[in-house]
């Protein structure tokens, strides 16, 4: 009997103990308002992290499956729907953050170098243009 509590704990330890994932489904926030945005489900391909729009929280006077207008007239998402557009590209784990990839803002058409963490059960992305930078908090989807 002993044995046998001694193993559950020891696997409940190890399940505990094991290092969070990014991979899942994330309701981005607006800035702005602090109203959710959209839902990107980031997935892991060929060991880099990789996200897409499977979702927008739109007002009823606003276009519910927009393109991308102002993606740059070159990249291959120029002009294609938001949803299930892969706006996260290219992250690479180091540790306990994901780096080295690009996030595409699809409402201003701008690319940024980017890292993701997570912090207390969330997401922190950092987008980068030049030395300047914005965090935003994703929260799990529920």
């Amino acid at each position: 009997m002993l044995r046998i509590l001694i193993l559950i704990f020891l696997a409940i330890c190890s399940i505990g103990g094991q290092a969070q994932s990014i991979v899942g489904k994330w309701q981005t926030i607006d800035d702005e308002t602090g109203r959710p945005k959209s839902v990107v489900e980031i997935a892991e391909r060929n060991g880099k992290y990789y996200g897409k729009v499977t979702r927008l929280f739109r007002a009823a006077h606003e276009e519910q499956d927009p393109v991308c207008e102002k993606c740059p007239s070159g990249d291959e998402r120029y002009k294609k729907k938001i949803i299930g557009m892969e706006i996260l590209k290219n992250l690479v784990k180091d540790d306990d953050e994901y780096s080295e990839g690009t996030i595409l803002d699809p409402n201003n058409g701008k690319i940024y170098k980017c890292k993701v963490w997570l912090d207390g059960g969330n997401l922190k992305l950092r987008g980068y243009l030049g030395p300047f930078f914005r965090t935003q908090t994703w929260h799990p989807e529920r």
